[in-house]
């Protein structure tokens, strides 16, 4: 689950991480109030989207071109920067083409930048352990620098019984070029960080920029927070903060039906029982030159309900073309999702090619079941009979 800038900094703040004054607002006058509270000589009002890239993006009815984060010095001017943004669609290369409408915008303070760096902390899965990235060139995308200038990105994994050491604060301050009157400050930082990814079972901290301010002090000037949805059940103070309006409504019912789906940009839905073969499944088809539309596993105890749910789900998507099923029949038997296929299918009155792959328990009953069925179903023998039927289906579809 992610959350709003302006909530990460609030959590951040309750760990004595340094952040910009600011107020959330929902519409220009709220935007004008919060600046005449914060009574500054210069604000920032940021689009609040679940989304990088917000300063370099754009509004798609703005002929200016003007992004999602600007600068203003008087409260009129905030108002008029909020209304700009406000009720608008925002572009940016995190969004896609279709962008995210700005329901809020957060109002907080400017502050003078000497430097801006990058700091993050999240689940290393190589080493099966927290990690850190750090990098002194912030404010940028950090994966076009891995891959222009892999060499000015620092890593280092922690030990899970030692966490955050003075040590790493040193070799990290030092790989950012901070002099020797920022060791301190820089370590109360990291401790900071780490006891807020700890407490608040976080999957990602990202602070971009992180700015060194004329006044030498250390500013988290953005931030992104990420959580772990299994352990949500034990921070309901956290989970109070979802804005389902970010999120896309087919994961939503997807949720609701405990189905594990993430749309994609493809045309060719899956149905699948196993995150492995789910992924695999996706892998053979573009190996056939197709695309998937979406990730979905209905995992191993799929009911007829839980299978017609995935199908609209599926179809609710209208880039979908072609609908693979693939189902290994472990736990699952094969007779009961073919049943469970067919009633969907009849139920969503379904109008694309529908390429299903049964192997495993009853498979043959399975088999059966779809072929009594009357329905356009296109049985395949294998993944990769499966993978090269659908890509055909949809060529022949178009």
């Amino acid at each position: 689950m992610n959350i709003h800038e302006y909530q990460a900094k609030a959590l951040l703040r309750g760990f004595g991480v340094a952040v910009p004054e600011g107020h959330v607002a929902w519409t220009p006058e709220e935007a004008e109030r919060a600046a005449r509270t914060l009574n500054a000589p210069l604000y920032v009002v940021k689009a609040q989207i679940h989304a990088g890239g917000r300063g370099t993006g754009h509004f798609a009815d703005d002929p200016s071109g003007k992004g999602g984060v600007r600068l203003a010095k008087t409260p009129e001017e905030v108002r008029a920067a909020a209304g700009a943004m406000l009720g608008h669609v925002l572009v940016t290369k995190q969004t896609g083409p279709r962008g995210r409408k700005v329901q809020r915008v957060y109002v907080e303070t400017g502050c003078e930048i000497a430097r801006e760096l990058y700091l993050s902390m999240l689940i290393d899965r190589r080493h099966g352990r927290m990690g850190m990235i750090a990098c002194g060139e912030g404010g940028v995308e950090i994966e076009e620098l891995a891959a222009r200038a892999p060499e000015k990105i620092l890593h280092i994994s922690l030990d899970p019984a030692a966490g955050v050491q003075p040590f790493h604060a040193r070799k990290l301050a030092f790989a950012l070029g901070l002099g020797g009157g920022f060791a301190q400050p820089f370590a109360e930082l990291l401790g900071g960080l780490y006891r807020a990814f700890l407490e608040l079972d976080a999957s990602l901290i990202e602070i971009n920029p992180l700015v060194v301010t004329k006044a030498n002090t250390l500013v988290a000037l953005d931030a992104k927070l990420g959580f772990d949805d299994n352990a949500l059940y034990r921070h309901p103070e956290i989970e109070k903060l979802r804005d389902e309006a970010e999120e896309d409504p087919k994961e939503l019912e997807a949720a609701r039906f405990g189905l594990n789906y993430i749309a994609l940009d493809g045309t060719i839905g899956c149905m699948v029982n196993g995150a492995g073969l789910a992924m695999a499944t996706m892998d053979i088809i573009r190996l056939y030159g197709g695309k998937p539309a979406n990730f979905l596993d209905v995992g191993g105890g799929a009911t007829q309900e839980r299978v017609a749910a995935a199908f609209r789900i599926i179809l609710s998507d209208p880039h979908v073309e072609a609908i693979l099923v693939n189902i290994f029949g472990g736990i699952m038997r094969c007779d009961i999702i073919a049943e469970g296929i067919v009633a969907a299918a009849r139920e969503t009155a379904l109008s694309v090619p529908l390429v299903v792959r049964l192997e495993g328990t009853n498979v043959g009953l399975g088999k059966e079941i779809l072929a009594r069925s009357g329905l356009p179903i296109i049985s395949a023998e294998n993944l990769a009979d499966a993978a090269e039927k659908v890509v055909n289906a949809v060529r022949e579809h178009v």
